[in-house]
């Protein structure tokens, strides 16, 4: 028996993709001319499923300040945070996001992954109970098996089937951490943040928000969910990723809670991981600068956000609950998904292609994900490709059809 036998249940699912076109864990981009177009199989595609929401990956400052640490710090540090890995910029970079959140505590991680891994296991363990919204990332899920604290699920943004929840523990001993996301990820859906801080405070837990798809979207100043909801005084920790708005990778948490500094030598995955080169963060420091200065990059999101959300309903689409940067279609099934997104691929349109196990209520979805930097003109060709395709295969209502005609 191999060692990978016990996955060969993928191999049927994987071979019915791969036989209709396109691999999705397999695309290889020739070039990557903007934020929004890329050279595919010789073709030049619209990018729309990057999470490059704010657009800064080409941002001439970013890119200068990039360079300029790689010539003089060099191209990595070839050591973990606690070793030889800190250098002036990471400091740099933690002090910024503090102030940035107006905190008191910041950490940084390699990559957005690993700060919910080390930040859950090392908030919570062995008799602590970890209270997830169902819905989570798979890095919080991956993140409370590190921990080997009790989990309990919740029904996605259902503050009162959390506070159920959370009653039933009743006077068991043991911490109580409430985890939920900002946007989540899949349906562009955003957590009831009031509420849950309501059922935080009545019930004595602590509460942390991954805003990883809310940094730089949601809020006056783009703090996330938390900012834009008025209740940042209810959030605990606040965890997030540079590989979204801020174009780069990397992942931190920020807090007031005292003993902030002892998540350093408690977090695995912090302690044991080489540190960010000193060009991501020289350039995640440019961009978060940017995300300060520039409200426009906000406010052009927004309005590109709600074109391509309202457009796409507007053919006759089944949507995800709300307008955000993510866009998510729902197809009938996922053959119907795994053609349609060869076909706009063709057709000169990237997206996200998402398929069971890794969606809500295993549906298949074409995921958009949407750009500051995004042209109308762009927008509104994806909106014509989407509603001709859309009519060739089935998928759009008679009136539809004939609007789009």
């Amino acid at each position: 028996m191999g060692l990978l036998d016990k996955h060969l249940g993928y191999r049927a699912p994987l071979d019915l993709i791969r036989s209709v076109g396109a691999d999705p864990s397999n695309v290889r981009f020739d070039a990557v001319l903007s934020p929004t177009e890329g050279m595919l199989d010789g073709r030049k595609v619209i990018l729309l499923g990057t999470n490059n929401y704010l657009g800064l990956t080409f941002d001439p400052a970013c890119i200068e300040a990039s360079a300029a640490a790689v010539r003089k710090w060099g191209t990595g540090t070839t050591g973990s945070r606690f070793a030889n890995g800190t250098f002036a910029g990471h400091l740099a970079l933690e002090e910024a996001l503090a102030k940035f959140y107006g905190r008191k505590h910041a950490m940084v991680f390699t990559t957005g992954y690993q700060a919910n891994l080390g930040v859950m296991s090392g908030l919570v363990g062995r008799g602590d109970h970890l209270i997830l919204d169902a819905d989570s990332h798979a890095s919080i899920y991956d993140g409370a098996r590190l921990s080997q604290s009790e989990v309990i699920r919740f029904r996605h943004n259902d503050p009162e089937d959390l506070y159920k929840r959370l009653k039933r523990l009743g006077d068991r001993p043991g911490g109580r951490l409430i985890v939920v996301e900002g946007i989540y990820s899949m349906m562009g859906d955003v957590a009831p943040l009031k509420e849950i801080v309501a059922v935080k405070r009545e019930m004595g837990a602590y509460l942390l928000v991954d805003e990883a798809h809310s940094m730089g979207v949601l809020g006056e100043k783009g703090r996330g969910l938390a900012e834009a909801a008025g209740v940042e005084d209810g959030v605990d920790f606040i965890v997030g990723t540079f590989s979204k708005s801020l174009g780069s990778v990397g992942g931190f948490v920020v807090s007031d809670e005292d003993d902030f500094d002892l998540l350093r030598i408690v977090s695995r995955p912090y302690m044991f991981t080489a540190s960010l080169p000193p060009a991501v963060v020289a350039s995640t420091l440019t961009a978060l600068t940017r995300l300060e200065e520039d409200s426009d990059l906000r406010l052009r999101l927004d309005e590109n956000a709600r074109h391509l959300f309202e457009g796409l309903r507007a053919l006759g689409f089944a949507m995800g609950p709300q307008a955000s940067p993510i866009a998510a279609v729902v197809m009938p099934d996922q053959a119907t998904a795994v053609g349609m997104w060869n076909a706009l691929m063709a057709n000169g349109v990237y997206l996200n292609l998402a398929v069971p196990p890794a969606t809500p209520e295993n549906r298949s979805l074409l995921r958009s994900s949407v750009s500051a930097a995004h042209s109308r003109e762009q927008l509104d060709e994806v909106l014509r490709v989407f509603g001709r395709l859309g009519q060739e295969f089935g998928l759009l209502p008679k009136r539809a059809r004939q609007a789009s005609a």
